[in-house]
């Protein structure tokens, strides 16, 4: 059985994630967090499921995640970084979908996987990630007179933007340009901004009610116009990505003792 600890478990990932464990023979909650002070802490976490987990909220990180298996965090990056610090110290692998780090943010993760095996993607779906490598694919295809658009809807409660997912599916686009994203990307446009330059890749944020996931990687050529797109109606398929995830973390085990390392979703689904 492989021991999961959540992180901001009374939210709406953290629900998705916990009903996630409840129904797979091969996990066990063994911690449930979230902030100090929030009403649920000291209950137990099953209770919202008419189950007795034999687990409780709470806020005390050292406790949840002492002999801890692995961490999955779908929270904000200030909380996140307080996770990766925590896991370290207890030598626990961590699942992060946490989205809206800095460069900074994210150079402290790719340092953290020195000492402990991380799982890091901005989605956990597993249509979006083979997404992603369609996405690269038709960009490295149709590069020569297409121009390319990422085109993103959240829910209204979204903090970030463009979304990770996005940004990720920019990248994609990108590198099957052979360009770096930094260098061709277009965030907004307003007022008079001239033609569009070829070579560029636009992004367009949309947020609102309670949209769960859309996006859509727009290629536009001359007379034809090619649309991959990826709808998520449940957040049931970022927990069961996530919950895959901790699955192969727990496979890094060795005879000699634990692999570190940073992957991604295509490394979990072997795409890569």
């Amino acid at each position: 059985m492989i021991k999961v600890v959540i992180a901001g478990v009374t939210g709406r990932m953290g629900q998705a994630l916990l009903e996630g464990v409840f129904a797979d023979a091969e996990l066990v909650l063994h911690g449930a967090l979230d902030r100090a002070g929030n009403p649920q802490v000291g209950r137990d976490a099953g209770e919202q499921f008419g189950k007795v987990s034999g687990v409780k909220v709470t806020g005390n990180i050292e406790a949840a995640l002492s002999n801890a298996d692995v961490l999955i965090d779908f929270t904000r990056p200030e909380a996140s970084m307080m996770y990766l610090d925590a896991c370290q110290k207890h030598h626990v692998k961590m699942v992060i979908g946490t989205t809206g780090f800095s460069p900074e943010q994210k150079l402290a993760i790719e340092a953290a996987s020195k000492n402990i095996s991380i799982v890091f993607a901005p989605n956990m779906s597993v249509g979006v990630t083979l997404l992603i490598n369609l996405v690269e694919q038709a960009a490295k295809v149709l590069n020569d007179g297409y121009d390319i658009e990422v085109v993103e809807m959240h829910h209204r409660h979204k903090i970030d933007a463009p979304s990770g997912t996005a940004l990720r599916l920019g990248e994609a686009a990108a590198q099957g340009l052979g360009q770096s994203l930094k260098d061709c990307a277009i965030y907004a446009r307003e007022g008079v901004t001239g033609e569009r330059e070829a070579g560029k890749i636009g992004f367009a944020t949309l947020r609102g009610g309670d949209v769960v996931g859309d996006h859509t990687v727009v290629l536009a050529g001359i007379g034809e116009r090619v649309e991959l797109t990826h709808k998520a109606s449940s957040r049931a398929t970022f927990a069961l990505g996530a919950l895959r995830a901790a699955k192969f973390l727990s496979g890094k085990d060795s005879a000699n003792g634990k692999i570190k390392g940073l992957f991604d979703m295509q490394d979990v689904l072997g795409l890569r």
